[in-house]
C-alpha cells in the first residue's frame, strides 16, 4: 500500500495535468460514467470530521477525502480504492490536491463561461486559494489584466501575476473589492467572508462572477443583488449546492429557481447552456466536491506507478 505526501503528489502532478483530468471528470460525471458522494460533516467540542468521496471507474479507482477542521485550520487526507477489486490502492496527503484542484476547476469554469474576449479579471482574496486562483488564471486563460484585492499581501501577489505572465503581456494591480469588480470580466471571490464582499449593481453585464469561498450555508460572498441579477446560474453538483451554497441558500425567495440551475459538466458535454448572449451575467458557485479530489488523487497513484516502473491495474491502463 502506497502512501503519498504533499511534496510527492506536487512533484508528480501541476495544473498543466490537474486542468483537463477535471475537465474529463466532470464530463463523466455528466454522462453517467461518475458517481459523487455529498459532504457529511460532524461535529463535538469545537472539532469537526468531514468526509466527501466519489467512483471514478474510467480511472479504476474510488475513495473519499477525510479532514478535520479545528479552529478554523483544515488537514486533509484521501484513501483511494480499486474498482477492479476493492483493494485499497493509496493513502494521501491532500493539502496539496485542494489547493490545485479548486483553482484549476475555476480555470475549466473561465473558459466555458466567460464571455468571448474576456480580458479583465478581479479576484478578490490573497490566501492560498487567492493565490493559487490569480496564478492559475494568469497562465491557462486569455485573461491579461488582472486587479488584485484583499486583507494583506495585494501587491505581493500582484507582482508575483506581472511577473509569472510577463513574457504574455499580464498586467497586475491592486484595489479594493468595489473598485475592482466595476467593468471586470471576471470576478473570482476566494475568500473566508461571511458577507457579501461587494454591491452586485457594480457587476458589468457580460461579467462572469465565480464563488469560490464559501462552502457553508450560513455564509456568502456575493450579495442578493448579484444572485438576481445572475441569467444562468452554474454548480457542480445540484444536490450538494443546496445543501451547503451560502451565496445562493441565503437569497431571498424569487431570487433565483432551483430548477434553472445547471451542472458544470453538464455544461461540458452540451447538455446544458453556460451563457444566451455575451451580455449574461453568469454565476458560477462552487462548494468542492469529492469527484475534484478523487480525480487528482488517482491521477497522482497512476503517476507514482509509472514513475517507480509498476505495472497498474488493466482496467487504468
Amino acid at each position: 500500500m502506497i502512501h503519498l505526501t504533499d511534496a510527492q503528489i506536487d512533484a508528480l502532478i501541476t495544473i498543466d495535468d490537474a486542468i483537463p483530468a477535471l475537465e474529463r471528470g466532470f464530463r463523466a460525471l455528466s454522462e453517467g460514467n461518475a458517481a459523487v458522494q455529498r459532504r457529511v460533516r460532524t461535529e463535538a467540542a469545537g472539532v469537526k470530521l468531514s468526509t466527501l468521496g466519489a467512483v471514478v471507474p474510467e480511472l479504476g479507482v474510488a475513495g473519499a477525502k477525510v479532514y478535520s477542521t479545528i479552529s478554523g485550520q483544515f488537514n486533509f487526507s484521501i484513501v483511494l480504492f480499486s474498482t477492479v477489486d476493492g483493494s485499497l490502492l493509496a493513502t494521501l496527503d491532500a493539502n496539496a490536491i485542494t489547493r490545485l484542484r479548486t483553482a484549476a476547476t475555476t480555470v475549466v469554469a473561465v473558459r466555458a463561461l466567460a464571455k468571448p474576449g474576456a480580458r479583465s479579471v478581479a479576484v478578490i482574496g490573497t490566501g492560498v486559494q487567492g493565490r493559487a486562483h490569480a496564478l492559475a488564471l494568469a497562465a491557462h486563460t486569455k485573461l491579461r489584466s488582472f486587479r488584485i484585492a484583499g486583507l494583506e499581501g495585494t501587491r505581493e501577489l500582484a507582482a508575483a501575476v506581472a511577473a509569472a505572465g510577463s513574457t504574455r503581456g499580464i498586467e497586475a494591480g491592486v484595489c479594493d473589492a468595489s473598485e475592482a469588480v466595476r467593468g471586470a470580466d471576471v470576478i473570482v471571490t476566494a475568500t473566508r467572508a461571511t458577507g457579501a464582499l461587494f454591491d452586485g449593481h457594480a457587476v458589468a453585464p457580460g461579467a462572469l462572477v465565480a464563488a469560490i469561498g464559501s462552502s457553508l450555508p450560513h455564509t456568502r460572498e456575493l450579495d442578493d443583488t448579484l444572485v438576481a441579477r445572475a441569467s444562468r446560474i452554474v454548480v457542480e453538483l445540484r444536490e450538494q449546492a443546496r445543501e451547503e451554497a451560502g451565496d445562493l441558500l441565503l437569497a431571498p425567495p424569487g431570487a433565483f429557481d432551483w430548477n434553472d440551475t445547471v451542472e458544470l459538466g453538464d455544461v461540458l458535454t452540451g447538455r446544458a447552456s453556460g451563457r444566451a448572449s455575451d451580455d449574461d451575467i453568469v454565476l458560477y458557485k462552487a462548494v468542492g466536491i469529492g469527484l475534484q479530489d478523487v480525480v487528482l488523487a488517482g491521477l497522482a497513484w497512476q503517476r507514482h506507478l509509472a514513475r517507480n516502473a509498476t505495472r497498474p491495474l488493466d482496467a487504468v491502463q
